[in-house]
């Protein structure tokens, strides 16, 4: 069982025809992603990548049961996008794209819950369940099937957590990227909320930074919520205050959103805290041990 992605996903590119869209559609079919329609206005009776394209997402649903739904289009035109998969009916949507309004995507996280879909994102590299199907940009190859779960605000330090734990033989049941943005359709509690029930998700690795206060949210939730055990790296400590480091959502504002307040919140719950990401792979190992 993975959480969110399954093998039996029927997934949907809009923007298909764009230069992402179709580096990204052939890296998903070469994972064995179940990449079944396409989606760019004015295109509809095409194929990319041996994929029919249609001009609506409506359309793609109709013709070919879609159930979830990649975004590759410009920040711009992401709103309408994101807004016509819900009216579509899509569960799973994920929004790669960066650089949408925080006042836009406050209205698309109403508007998304509202229909009980799922947004993951934006700005995130998207989610994959290792040996069964990716919805996203990260390179499947440094993944591999297992029983650690993996949910994370930056998408390259995904990548570099996901690569040590495999090279030390530890596998992942859904690694998910949920993106670095003030306000994101899925956030820390909901994943870790869906690795706690899932049967085959034995620990989770979560991967913060500065800014904002998500990640002492998950604190609390820890605390009251998860049996299962947890390993944490907070990015960003010797970040300067006022001063967005890489992502939007990356400041420290007004005193608050510092590593360090994530850190000891984390370690109040009882989550060890790697100081290096290297260390991450070793503190898992004890964490199932303590477990065993």
């Amino acid at each position: 069982m993975s959480i969110f992605l399954d093998a039996e996903s029927r997934v949907c590119v809009q923007g298909i025809t764009g230069r992402d869209g179709l580096f990204h559609t052939k890296a998903m079919i070469e994972y064995g992603t179940k990449v079944v329609a396409g989606v760019t206005p004015g295109k509809g009776g095409r194929a990319a990548e041996g994929v029919p394209v249609f001009d609506t997402v409506k359309d793609a649903v109709a013709n070919t049961g879609a159930d979830a739904t990649i975004v590759f289009v410009p920040a711009r035109f992401a709103v309408g996008a994101i807004a016509e998969a819900v009216d579509a009916g899509i569960g799973l949507i994920v929004a790669v794209s960066e650089g949408i309004p925080v006042l836009d995507a406050a209205r698309l996280y109403g508007r998304v819950r509202a229909a009980g879909a799922r947004m993951i994102g934006p700005n995130c590299p998207g989610i994959i369940s290792p040996g069964k199907s990716k919805l996203g940009i990260m390179p499947g190859s440094i993944h591999s099937p297992g029983e650690v779960g993996v949910v994370s605000r930056s998408g390259t330090l995904t990548y570099e957590v996901v690569d040590q734990l495999r090279r030390r033989g530890i596998g992942q049941s859904t690694v998910i990227g949920i993106g670095g943005d003030p306000i994101i359709g899925t956030n820390f509690i909901d994943a870790l909320a869906a690795f706690e029930a899932d049967p085959e998700t034995a620990a989770v690795v979560l991967i913060g930074e500065i800014g904002g206060t998500d990640e002492e949210e998950a604190a609390a939730f820890i605390r009251a919520k998860m049996r299962k055990p947890l390993v944490s790296f907070i990015a960003g400590r010797t970040a300067p205050a006022d001063k967005r480091m890489g992502h939007a959502g990356a400041i420290i504002a007004g005193g608050k959103g510092t590593a360090k307040e994530k850190i000891e919140a984390l370690r109040a719950a009882g989550v060890p805290v790697a100081d290096r990401p290297s260390e991450i792979p070793d503190l898992v190992r004890e964490a199932l041990g303590r477990r065993a």
